[in-house]
């Protein structure tokens, strides 16, 4: 099963630097898994269902999209298990002009069916039929290891992000930013709960700040880590989304943004953790070409053992990148 989404990229998709905003790209992805997946949670008869976004795999933005480009936004479901659905997205950018295309983007997201009566309840999945044996068992090894990661992000839950009076330039608490929202309807599905892109999107504008404010120059999205949704936001809460630098390399900047929700209409319920991920961001001159990044100054013990993981992930995703590009034997 596969569909495909088509928009031309306006005016006010853009960023400061002219290009698409990575939050639209990132907003257009969720769209059109939560379009699949939802149809196909839908294709047997039984209780209906809406399919709510569970997590995001890492995200690389490979090249930028213009302004009056066309993007185009494929997805096709590539493995099922009994309670979530593996929707795998491409986005291609076509200068109408020219013809020319260019992939922009590649994302993996996952997917869990609500019922419309009760959206606390997850129902079961229809199976997909495979091709092959193989892509099966690719599959269900890819579903455990994204299931083994979100555990392991549970435990970030408490932590929040503290403002600090007179920060020095290049520390943490100096870019560290906030955005505070309130969740209206046009932010929602039709069911009262924020859209997965809709938070995306707000991640990706309060990541861009603390990278522009850390080097005071433009920016780009680089790539997004895998975002966790750890809990619905409901339609009336106020959302908090704080970023964070981690870690700096010679060229690229990691930024911990978290989501925050506070039920402001319900005074049963507490505030939760809804949401987290890193995005890397590198920063450009005025001509595009990447710049050096100002190197982070982590102060306290927490802040260097941020920084320290962050390290870890950089050097980790570097490896992996060499691996891919070695010419094979």
């Amino acid at each position: 099963m596969a569909s495909q989404l088509s928009r031309i990229m306006r005016p006010d998709d853009a960023n400061l630097a002219g290009n698409v905003h990575g939050g639209t790209i990132l907003k257009m992805i969720e769209e059109a898994g939560a379009i699949i997946s939802t149809r196909h949670c839908n294709s047997q008869n039984g209780e209906r269902c809406v399919a709510a976004l569970a997590r995001v795999e890492r995200t690389d933005f490979l090249s930028p999209m213009c302004i009056g480009e066309v993007a185009h936004v494929s997805a096709e479901i590539t493995y099922t298990s009994k309670h979530s659905v593996e929707v795998q997205v491409n986005v291609m950018s076509e200068n109408i002009l020219t013809g020319t295309k260019k992939l922009t983007n590649k994302a993996t997201l996952w997917y869990v069916p609500l019922s419309l009566k009760n959206v606390d309840k997850v129902l079961e999945v229809p199976p997909v039929v495979y091709s092959r044996q193989e892509q099966e068992e690719e599959g269900r090894k890819r579903y455990e290891a994204q299931k083994l990661e979100r555990m392991e992000t549970k435990w970030r839950n408490g932590d929040i992000v503290q403002p600090v009076l007179n920060p020095e330039p290049n520390t943490v608490s100096y870019s560290q930013s906030s955005l505070i929202h309130l969740v209206g309807p046009s932010d929602c599905t039709l069911h009262g709960f924020v859209h997965g892109g809709v938070t995306m999107k707000l991640m990706d504008e309060v990541a861009g700040i603390v990278a522009a404010r850390h080097c005071k120059t433009n920016i780009v999205t680089a790539s997004v880590d895998a975002i966790n949704f750890h809990d619905k936001i409901r339609r009336g809460c106020v959302i908090t989304i704080s970023g964070r630098m981690t870690f700096t390399s010679n060229k690229s900047m990691e930024i911990e943004v978290l989501v925050d929700a506070d039920p402001v209409v319900d005074s049963t319920e507490k505030r939760y953790r809804a949401a987290s991920a890193f995005f890397t961001y590198v920063s450009l001159n005025q001509e595009g070409s990447p710049l050096p990044v100002p190197q982070l100054v982590p102060e306290t013990e927490d802040e260097k053992k941020r920084f320290e993981e962050g390290k870890g992930r950089y050097l980790q995703m570097k490896a992996k990148r060499q691996g891919r590009a070695e010419p094979q034997p």
